[in-house]
């Protein structure tokens, strides 16, 4: 399908509301996709419910201690990341219902998202209390600090910028929860967060396919989108407590670092929508695809850099 429209030419002529118009019936398609493949299932189900027993308290029953956990040391932390990121759910239904409106398929696709990821806080947080696989008081109290300062992310310059954040942080997140599965050593949270990354990656193919209609549509302002995103990307979790050296934590025990970034979410998306390959572009879209791929090569000698440092350090940790 070729989207043009011809009163709208000119790049300066896509405001955010023109390009809403004519994107959607690309969302229209992509949501009859999504519920076409994606599969009901029931967050109680990924619980084990009879590891459970009452907290001291009001309740008078046990404190946690971390020798109660089935979960390594980096599991915790990063579930805790995780769960964090997930429960301000409110702050992004609100910052992508303000953007994309609440009518027609936008309206339809945000509150079908927003019901989505609303099970993935609610079974992990389940799990977490029930398996007593982290410090519940710890937990509750970083929730506090973390919604209580909401969210707003680094790219509201356009509604092309919220795409493209939204294609590659939903890879990102479908990354960072099947790493933490794996690295926890419970085949029960292991199982539990595969299936929240297959819902990441559904909504990841979502926005990812807007936003190839996008570079079709715009193509100029799409590319420049993909390069300010790309350049600056943070995680939406970045602002709650801790986040620093929880995130450290984790690059080092292979959860989410700069090779990762690198290899498994940022060339994926980039790769299948061939944006450095794109042709047709005007003298901004050149120079943004130009920055985009000079800003990749770096971010690979980063990345490489941290692998060295990385191989030194767990080598070193292993003699001693």
């Amino acid at each position: 399908m070729t989207l043009t429209s011809p009163h709208l030419a000119r790049p300066d002529a896509w405001s955010d509301t023109a390009l809403l118009y004519a994107l959607e019936e690309v969302v229209e398609r992509e949501l009859n996709r999504h519920l076409g493949v994606a599969k009901e299932w029931m967050p109680h189900e990924y619980v084990p419910w009879s590891d459970g027993r009452n907290f001291d308290g009001i309740m008078e029953g046990e404190a946690w201690a971390p020798d109660q956990s089935k979960v390594s040391s980096i599991g915790r932390t990063a579930l805790v990341v995780n769960l964090l990121t997930e429960d301000n759910l409110p702050s992004y239904h609100h910052e992508i219902a303000t953007l994309f409106g609440r009518d027609g398929a936008w309206g339809t696709w945000v509150h079908r998202w927003t019901a989505e990821e609303g099970r993935h806080a609610i079974v992990m947080r389940d799990y977490l209390l029930t398996s007593r696989a982290v410090d519940p008081v710890e937990l509750e109290r970083f929730r506090m600090m973390h919604m209580s300062e909401g969210f707003e992310h680094d790219h509201r310059h356009s509604m092309l910028h919220s795409v493209a954040y939204v294609a590659f942080q939903e890879l990102a997140t479908r990354v960072s929860h099947r790493n933490t599965g794996r690295e926890s050593g419970d085949p029960v949270c292991d199982r539990m967060l595969a299936r929240i990354a297959t819902d990441e990656n559904l909504h990841m193919v979502f926005y990812r396919n807007l936003l190839a209609a996008s570079l079709q549509l715009a193509p100029d302002l799409a590319m420049q989108a993909i390069r300010d995103v790309v350049t600056a990307f943070r995680m939406p979790g970045h602002g709650m407590p801790g986040f620093e050296r929880a995130a450290a934590r984790m690059a080092l025990g292979g959860i989410y670092n700069l090779r990762i970034h690198h290899d498994d979410v940022l060339q994926p998306v980039l790769r299948h929508l061939k944006v450095l390959d794109t042709t047709g572009l005007g003298p901004d879209g050149l120079r943004a695809q130009e920055e985009l791929g000079l800003y990749m090569g770096g971010l690979n000698e980063q990345a490489a850099r941290f692998d060295a440092k990385r191989d030194a350090f767990l080598a070193r940790r292993a003699k001693s």
